[in-house]
């Protein structure tokens, strides 16, 4: 059998497991036992183990589970609410009015918990009843959630791009500082819209009562330790002066001793935040290797060589290449979770954007920029799911909600294309 109609046949096999409810990870491990054992011929359970241990068993993802376990301590205390409180007097006086406390709460909660889910629903919890309280439309308030808890996948410290930065062995800090000015720059376009909708339809929503120079100065130093932990972590990895290991251990230890400040740090919190981080970094340890042994797998019956020869031979631009891959992408993160799709495509992808000339680097920032555009698409967008569980509103109705920020993402995808030093310029800049 040829071997893009193994590939065919085995991407059929893959998504027959996922449509019946199979795990993620035992799914792609049970593609690859296929793979191994009927299409290559080869000793399975050595490739195993060997691909497996490869696959998880390295440095680099290290901050993975420490990343992962600061957001949850934070999750677990009164930053939320903080957020909101703090916020609100100084997005008043813009058109939209308390939408935008959606979008810069979402960024803000995204440089801590690094998962887009995450932050739907912790800015959704607080934010969704005081704007349906104030007359907001219910539309608007999902679409700038739903829109905004994207940013969790893009801004330092982001899961997704240490996955990325693991699998296609690019610099993990060098990574967490490009996502930076693209996600500023997608608050800054879904502030603009959001203002902009506010301007055509004359819906501003109750206005938050007015404050003195004083009591917002008040409200707002309670967030200052959050944003100056956030600064600390991301800053020093920009400096130099830590690995992102060290800084993620850092933001850990800041962390602790914030919500021990706060009053929130109970013993209680303190375990349940520990075994919430344990479950999902050992989940997504499990999705990487299994990844990790169908990557092998798929080498064994030369699916990847063959569909590069196939890509080759129609010879795209990379232009054309990236338009093809954004579909692809976006196609693949209606049935995937974002770490799911990048890990099982990087080790077929990475060739054929090494080589177009595409840089890595800039690659990933796009890869996530694609994968934040399905987390609103239905049927899988996890952003949608989560609005679900926080509304009760049908899915279809929450994801109408979000289409025009799928819009905004999409404008922000042609941005970085076009201008590729939104991506690459902060880099650039970092000590060697």
């Amino acid at each position: 059998m040829e071997p893009l109609h193994i590939g065919l046949l085995l991407a059929l096999v893959l998504f027959l497991l996922l449509g019946s409810g199979v795990w993620v990870a035992v799914s792609l491990l049970g593609v690859a036992f296929v793979a191994m054992q009927i299409f290559a011929g080869a000793p399975t359970g050595m490739v195993l183990g060997s691909s497996v241990w490869g696959g998880i068993a390295s440095w680099s993802l290290a901050p993975l589970p420490l990343f992962i376990w600061m957001g949850e301590i934070l999750y677990r205390s009164r930053m939320a609410e903080d957020l909101f409180s703090g916020l609100s007097p100084w997005l008043n006086w813009l058109p939209g009015r308390l939408l935008h406390v959606n979008i810069v709460g979402s960024g803000v909660f995204a440089a801590v918990s690094g998962s887009s889910a995450a932050t739907v629903a912790t800015i959704g919890r607080m934010t969704i009843p005081e704007l349906r309280r104030r007359g907001y439309p219910d539309n608007m308030v999902l679409g700038t959630l739903a829109g905004a808890g994207t940013l969790g996948l893009l801004i330092p410290p982001s899961i997704i791009l240490i996955v990325y930065g693991a699998s296609a062995e690019v610099s993990i800090a060098r990574l967490f500082i490009a996502g930076i000015l693209p996600g500023l720059m997608l608050m800054l376009l879904f502030m603009t819209f959001t203002a902009l909708w506010a301007l055509w339809t004359g819906q501003q929503g109750a206005a938050e009562q007015s404050l003195s120079w004083r009591q917002k100065l008040q409200r707002t130093g309670r967030l200052l330790p959050v944003v100056g932990l956030i600064v600390a972590v991301i800053g020093t990895i920009y400096a130099g002066l830590a690995t992102p290991s060290e800084a993620a251990a850092f933001g850990v230890a800041g962390a602790l001793l914030l919500s021990a400040l706060t009053g929130s740090l109970s013993w209680q919190n303190f375990k349940e935040g520990l075994l919430a981080a344990t479950r999902t970094s050992c989940m997504i340890a499990f999705i990487l290797a299994g990844a990790a042994f169908l990557t092998v797998a798929m080498g064994y019956t030369g699916v990847p060589r063959a569909l590069a020869g196939l890509i080759g031979e129609m010879q795209l631009s990379p232009a054309l290449l990236l338009l093809a891959l954004t579909v692809f992408f976006v196609i693949m993160g209606c049935f995937l979770d974002g770490i799911s799709v990048v890990v099982l495509t990087t080790s077929i992808i990475l060739p054929m954007v090494e080589a177009a000339q595409i840089d890595l680097l800039w690659f990933g920032i796009y890869l996530v920029l694609v994968v934040e555009m399905s987390q609103i698409t239905p049927p899988v967008g996890f952003n949608l799911f989560v609005l679900q569980g926080l509304t009760g509103r049908n899915i279809f109705q929450i994801a109408w909600a979000a289409l025009p920020f799928f819009g905004v993402l999409l404008l922000g995808l042609l941005l970085i294309c076009v201008f590729p030093e939104i991506v690459t310029y902060l880099p650039e800049q970092m000590r060697r």
